[in-house]
């Protein structure tokens, strides 16, 4: 079960205006002592203020006496949380933790709104925020089930993009992939469908700059265009491949 105590906070004064609050910034992780264990047990209680918060964005402040909850704008439509509503301490505690998901969720999607993550790297992320694992992995699940991760697709167009764009070889970008936490088995789908010609040309492309830039007999400007390939991350065969079509290839044929 998730942990609520961090959406519950005495209030700091009696507020119960509509205005966004300026001076006050709402700590999302309450501390210990800070809970729902202050709500009675039994009876309801009822909301006597509800005012929007500047921070974090779309979330108010819900004030009941001397309680106060925190809930994201989109649970307070969800369940009314009006001024004058009653709520029992279950249906809090409900209420909570579905606040508790749908941060999550915001959190992931903003995360996801710079560019395509991978499933461990959201889950990274959502841990860095303190958010509960139970409520991280119903969060992935719901952005798999959306389609907003798919580690397999990322993981083809990550490779593609590496040794396309960024001239990239296999061996880098399946140790980059495995970084990004993306399984064995999407990791190597993905590199099989790179196109050996692509990587060769490439590594060509590359090869013929450094072999440029390298001054030396022959022999010392294959060693270190090999080496240079190498950190790059193309196999012995692919670097094979482009220092034969580098020595091959008339210089004024370079681009």
């Amino acid at each position: 079960m998730a942990d609520y105590r961090r959406y519950a906070k005495k209030p700091s004064n009696t507020n119960t205006t509509s205005e966004p609050e300026a001076d006050e910034e709402w700590d999302i992780y309450a501390d210990e002592g800070e809970r729902l264990d202050g709500f009675p047990d039994e009876g309801e209680v009822e909301i006597t203020a509800v005012t929007p918060l500047r921070k974090p964005r779309h979330h108010y402040k819900l004030t009941f006496g001397e309680l106060n909850l925190m809930v994201h704008e989109d649970v307070m439509i969800k369940y009314r949380l009006l001024k004058g509503m009653s709520f029992s301490k279950e249906e809090l505690e409900n209420i909570v933790i579905a606040n508790e998901r749908q941060t999550a969720y915001a959190e992931a999607l903003n995360y996801l709104s710079r560019k395509a993550r991978t499933r461990t790297e959201i889950a990274r992320k959502l841990k860095e925020k303190e958010i509960h694992p139970e409520i991280i992995e119903t969060t992935l699940v719901r952005l798999q089930q959306e389609k907003l991760i798919d580690d397999e697709l990322y993981a083809q167009q990550w490779a593609k993009q590496r040794v396309n764009s960024q001239k990239k070889g296999k061996v880098w970008i399946r140790q980059e992939l495995r970084q990004k936490g993306v399984n064995k088995e999407n990791i190597e789908q993905a590199l099989e469908e790179i196109d050996p010609n692509d990587e060769i040309a490439s590594a060509t492309i590359l090869a013929e700059k450094k072999w440029k830039s390298t001054s030396g007999e022959v022999f010392d400007k294959k060693r270190k265009t090999m080496a240079f390939l190498m950190r790059r991350g193309y196999s012995s065969d692919i670097v094979r491949k482009a220092l034969d079509a580098v020595q091959q290839k008339p210089e004024d044929d370079w681009e």
